[in-house]
């Protein structure tokens, strides 16, 4: 691991490690899908270890269900637990006003249904993430569409002047699956300075399952950074 890849990972952590500061015993938590909510997976089963708490975790991904069960989490479903105490997960990009872009691991769609069912959504991240407009560095917005539908949503995308992509697999033929059996286009719309416009305009399209832009979900970010942890709420999002 290169010095800049050591700095961002232990990031990742140390914001990890703030946001586990947030699970108390008895509650459920969503559990957020990626790298960085990956450690946040290991430093919860580590607390409820040492401090022998009850928690379980509602997992937004076949990879956060086996994170759970391997650090020795129990796992429960938006059914049997239909309101969570809070989500833990990561973002791909985080402007002023907390709002998001997620979704590059490809778990949108079901990180959104959590995220929403919690009474808490805390983010975190390596400062790589911060941005002052989403859609940054060329970054796309994921979007989660049926397969029957995948041609025409990308023909309405670049009807509204974006610039779509189907997401191939890495190691397979053919494009990535979602654990809903669906697809996932990457659309650049440049610079997203009204992303509630974007979002409601993507939302009202035919066959869109969802979106990677969380609007106006986070309560608080913790981000990593070289040698602290910045934690930001909605209250203090405008001077970030």
């Amino acid at each position: 691991m290169n010095p800049k890849q050591d700095w961002v990972e232990k990031a990742k952590k140390n914001a990890a490690l703030e946001a586990v500061k947030h699970v108390k015993d008895g509650f459920t938590v969503g559990l957020g899908s990626g790298t960085t909510a990956a450690y946040a997976i290991e430093e919860i089963g580590k607390k409820m270890k040492r401090e022998k708490l009850r928690v379980q975790g509602v997992p937004t991904s076949y990879q956060a269900f086996m994170l759970a069960v391997q650090h020795g989490i129990p796992v429960t479903t938006l059914e049997e637990q239909p309101i969570l105490d809070l989500t833990i997960d990561g973002a791909d990009q985080i402007d002023p006003e907390l709002n998001l872009i997620k979704g590059m691991g490809g778990a949108l769609a079901r990180e959104k249904i959590v995220a929403s069912a919690s009474k808490k959504l805390i983010i975190i991240a390596d400062e790589n993430k911060k941005v002052k407009a989403l859609g940054e560095n060329n970054h796309p917005v994921p979007i989660e569409a049926l397969p029957f539908a995948a041609s025409f949503v990308m023909k309405r995308i670049k009807e509204m002047y974006g610039t779509p992509v189907l997401r191939e697999g890495k190691g397979k033929v053919g494009p990535v699956i979602t654990d809903n059996g669906n697809v996932i286009i990457d659309a650049d719309f440049g610079l997203v300075h009204k992303p509630t416009e974007l979002e409601r305009k993507l939302r009202t399209m035919p066959g869109i399952v969802e979106t990677g832009l969380f609007v106006n979900m986070a309560d608080i970010a913790y981000i990593g950074k070289h040698s602290n942890v910045e934690k930001l709420t909605k209250k203090q999002a405008q001077d970030f």
